[in-house]
């Protein structure tokens, strides 16, 4: 039986945006993944993705980060929020979005 080694903290992060960044884009509905953009110039504005899909991916993303990283609901909330700040795709609809509100 073949043992695997545990992951450390560290491992876990850089595992947890991997796993981040191919979920949005599939949420976004785009056919693409981490290895794909990896070394790409900001392959963020490149794609998009609707206010509404957004919502949901920071939503998933949360249980992720509670359920993977342990971490408190808040603390996965605000970690979502800096997450959207420095990966998140560009929104398509955002100023309908925002008109209707």
């Amino acid at each position: 039986m073949e043992t695997r080694k545990r992951l450390t903290r560290e491992q876990k992060k850089e595992k947890a945006v991997i796993d981040l960044i191919n979920q949005m884009l599939a949420m976004a509905g785009h056919d693409v993944t981490y290895n794909d953009i990896v070394g790409v110039d900001k392959w963020f504005n490149k794609y998009t993705m609707t206010v509404e899909q957004d919502e949901e991916f920071k939503k998933w993303g949360k249980k992720y980060l509670m359920k993977n990283l342990q971490m408190r609901a808040a603390i996965a909330e605000k970690e979502m929020r800096w997450f959207s700040l420095m990966w998140g795709l560009t929104h398509s609809n955002f100023e309908e979005y925002y008109k209707l509100k």
